[in-house]
C-alpha cells in the first residue's frame, strides 16, 4: 500500500552541518539553481522542499529505512522541508506515477531512493525541467538529473573476504530479492571477495524476487544451509528476519548483514555487516542543494575512504588475525590497489 507523508519545519534551529566527503565525477556537469530562481546558497534552507520516493517501507530495517533516515537527517540538520512516498511497487509504471505525483507538488528536489528508479526517473525528469531529480545507488544523469551512490560493493567485497577466511565448510551463501544494478554489483563483489581469500570456496547465490518476504527468505536460507553454507551474506530488506530464523532453527550458520551494522542487533547471529549507509547519498544531495553546489548531470560516489558511510563491521568474537587482514584489504581498496569486480557470471542457486 502506498503512503505519502509531509513534514514541515516550524522554526529554524541552529545546527552543526554534518560534512560528508564525496568524490565528484563528470566534468561536463553544470551547477543548477533551484526552480525559484534564487541561489540556494543565499536563500533560506527552510524554503527548500525535498521529496523522496521509497519503493518499499520506510521502516524496513534495511535499505529503504537507511534512505529515509538520510532524508530525516537533512530535515533536522539542514532545515529543509521534507515529504516522502513509500510502499510503491518496484515496477517502472508505478515508479513513474509516484515520481510524477511528488514532482507535481512543487518541491525543489525529488530523490528516488534506489537503482530500480533509474529508468523511471529519466522519464519523469524530462516532464519537470525546473525540478532537480536525484537517483541514489545508480549511475544515471540528465539535464536536471544526478546520481549519488554509496559504493556498497566495496563493503560487500570485504564481507566476502571475511566469509572466505571464516568458513569451515568452504561453502558460503548470498541472498537478495530483486535485481537492481547496485544489488547485482554487490553480489559480484561479495563473490570476488570470497575468491580473493579462499579460491576453493563455493558461493550459493540466490535472488528470490522479493526483498521483504520473511517466510521465503527463511526457506531459501534453510536450503543454502542444508547445502553446506555456514556464512550467508544477506542483501535483503524486511525479509532479513527470515534468515535469522533459519540460522536459529538450524544452529549451523551465521549471517553477514548489509546497509547498517546488524552486529549491534545480534552478535551471535551476525558475524559482521557490510555497512553501506545509503542515507548518506540522500543527505549529500540535499546538502549540495542547500549549499548551492548541486550539479545536474553529474555522478557522485562515496566509498571506503568515508568509513562513516562504508565499512565492514565484525562481531567481537571474530579472530584478531581476520580483523587485521580485513583492515589491510580495506586500505588497499581505498588506495585503488585492489579492483573490486562488479560483474558475476557464475551459477544461480534456485530453490523450488
Amino acid at each position: 500500500m502506498q503512503k505519502i507523508y509531509q513534514r514541515r519545519k516550524m522554526k529554524r534551529e541552529l545546527a552543526v552541518l554534518a560534512v560528508i566527503g564525496i568524490a565528484l565525477t563528470g566534468c561536463s556537469a553544470q551547477s543548477v539553481a533551484p526552480k525559484t530562481g534564487e541561489n540556494a546558497a543565499s536563500s533560506s534552507a527552510s524554503k527548500l522542499e525535498v521529496a523522496m520516493l521509497l519503493a518499499g517501507s520506510a521502516s524496513d530495517g534495511g535499505f529503504m529505512e537507511s534512505g529515509f533516515n538520510g532524508l530525516q537527517r537533512a530535515h533536522d540538520q539542514l532545515g529543509v522541508e521534507i515529504s516522502y512516498k513509500e510502499g510503491v511497487e518496484p515496477e517502472k509504471a508505478a515508479l513513474e506515477s509516484a515520481l510524477d505525483e511528488l514532482a507535481s507538488s512543487g518541491v525543489d528536489m525529488v530523490i528516488a531512493h534506489g537503482g530500480q528508479n533509474a529508468e523511471a526517473a529519466k522519464t519523469v525528469a524530462q516532464r519537470f525541467p525546473e525540478t532537480m531529480f536525484v537517483v541514489t545507488q545508480a549511475n544515471v544523469t540528465g539535464p536536471n538529473l544526478s546520481s549519488y551512490e554509496v559504493l556498497q560493493e566495496e563493503s560487500a567485497w570485504l564481507a566476502g573476504a571475511a566469509a572466505g577466511l571464516l568458513t569451515e565448510t568452504n561453502v558460503v551463501g548470498h541472498m537478495s530479492g530483486i535485481r537492481p544494478i547496485p544489488g547485482l554489483k554487490g553480489r559480484a563483489a561479495f563473490v570476488d571477495g570470497v575468491a580473493h581469500t579462499n579460491p576453493q570456496a563455493t558461493v550459493l547465490s540466490n535472488f528470490s524476487g522479493d526483498q521483504d518476504d520473511i517466510e521465503l527468505s527463511r526457506k531459501i536460507a534453510v536450503a543454502e544451509i542444508e547445502e553446506g553454507a555456514d556464512y550467508i551474506f544477506t542483501m535483503l530488506n524486511a525479509g532479513r528476519p527470515g534468515v535469522t530464523q533459519a540460522i536459529q532453527e538450524t544452529g549451523r550458520a551465521r549471517q553477514f548483514g548489509n546497509v547498517r551494522d546488524f552486529t549491534q542487533d545480534d552478535a551471535k547471529v551476525f558475524a559482521g555487516s557490510a555497512v553501506a549507509d545509503s542515507g548518506a547519498a540522500a543527505f549529500a544531495a540535499v546538502k549540495d542543494l542547500v549549499g548551492g553546489t548541486f550539479q545536474a548531470g553529474s555522478s557522485h560516489h562515496i566509498g571506503l575512504e568515508n568509513p562513516d558511510a562504508v565499512r565492514l563491521t565484525l562481531s567481537e568474537d571474530i579472530p584478531q588475525e581476520v580483523r587485521a587482514k580485513i583492515n589491510d584489504l580495506a586500505t588497499k581498496i581505498a588506495a585503488d590497489e585492489i579492483t573490486v569486480r562488479t560483474e558475476y557470471t557464475g551459477p544461480e542457486f534456485d530453490v523450488k
